[in-house]
């Protein structure tokens, strides 16, 4: 009796050893870093294996909601929090800025093999409606010695709330003031025109399956799935194509700039060499965790992320955080308590 007895205590308290050397940690949000976050909650885990961090890309605007609702531990978004959104939080969020990446404009042109050029007003105009066809003279014009076909433009945008789309249409809104008026900036609004996919995965697969499509993805998205996408001008007047320099050079607006919340716009950058459709994304958190514990790790994996992590950033087409933003992110880290 006395063995069984011990043999069901000895069960019980390696049970609870198990169970206690296993922390899991649930978080959402944007699909635009996804590819970053995954490699990075592997290779924690592979450093911390007590520790599973399990992340639901399902786009910026799920990902504010279920922190709001108290769902998830941390959030991701690409668009950082309104104002409103603030409010509308049970405690003070903060936000933590990881990576930079661009969103580009990426394309389905049958017949078409030259890399196209865009600018702010004519992807505006695309996404307005007032542009519909291929071979409209504004495309035309920013494209010259390219055949571009008559055919009816398939336009393809974000159906979720979308931190890629919040940084697209921040852009437009900035280059075109129509677009400003009529549509505006948020992680969702309502389009003019097109068809909606879920995540940068839908809208890539869309743009892959229809001919004549054009829609707008995060930079990763278009090199995996080897969809064209086009060079845009930039605010000085340049033709730049998304890459990392490009995208390292739109930060450079903000050194010596970066606001204590570090909620902060760096499309339509001014400089030589920026990529205008480059953006932070941001993890979200509260400010005051009910978890402590789970609050700890998420501040340590966060300030590995910022420091070890950032050497995966370039094979998967983002590009680190200038060490200033880095050096203020390490220290707003402590108000988390």
């Amino acid at each position: 009796m006395k063995s069984s007895i011990g043999f069901a205590a000895a069960a019980t308290l390696l049970a609870a050893a198990v169970s206690a050397e296993t922390i899991q940690i649930d978080g959402a949000g944007a699909t635009f870093p996804y590819p970053i976050y995954s490699k990075w909650f592997s290779e924690y885990n592979k450093l911390h294996p007590e520790v599973q961090i399990n992340y639901q890309s399902i786009g910026s605007g799920g990902g504010i909601r279920q922190l709001t609702n108290q769902t998830v531990f941390f959030g991701a978004s690409d668009g950082p929090m309104t104002d409103e959104q603030l409010k509308a939080a049970p405690a003070p969020i903060l936000h933590f800025p990881t990576v930079l990446g661009a969103v580009v404009p990426v394309y389905n042109i049958p017949g078409v093999s030259a890399e196209l050029k865009f600018t702010g007003p004519t992807l505006a105009d695309v996404y307005l409606g007032k542009i519909t066809k291929w071979n409209d003279k504004a495309i035309a014009a920013e494209n010259p010695g390219v055949k571009l076909p008559a055919s009816d433009i398939a336009v393809v945008h974000r159906s979720d709330g979308s931190g890629t789309t919040y940084i697209f249409v921040d852009y437009l809104a900035k280059t075109s003031p129509e677009w400003k008026t009529k549509v505006g900036v948020a992680t969702s609004v309502n389009w003019p025109v097109g068809v909606g996919g879920k995540g940068n995965e839908g809208v890539s697969g869309l743009v892959t399956q229809t001919p004549n499509a054009i829609g707008y993805v995060e930079l990763i998205y278009a090199l995996q799935n080897k969809i064209a996408f086009g060079s845009v001008k930039n605010h000085d007047g340049e033709w730049v194509k998304a890459s990392l320099q490009s995208v390292t050079a739109a930060a450079a607006a903000v050194e010596g700039k970066m606001p204590a919340d570090f909620r902060v716009s760096i499309t339509d950058g001014a400089g030589k060499g920026v990529y205008p459709i480059s953006s932070f994304t941001w993890l979200l958190f509260s400010e005051s965790p009910s978890d402590k514990a789970k609050a700890k790790i998420m501040v340590d994996f966060t300030k590995w992320a910022l420091s070890d992590g950032q050497k995966y950033c370039a094979d998967l087409g983002y590009a680190p955080l200038p060490a200033s933003v880095v050096k203020l992110e390490i220290v707003a880290l402590a108000k988390i308590k």
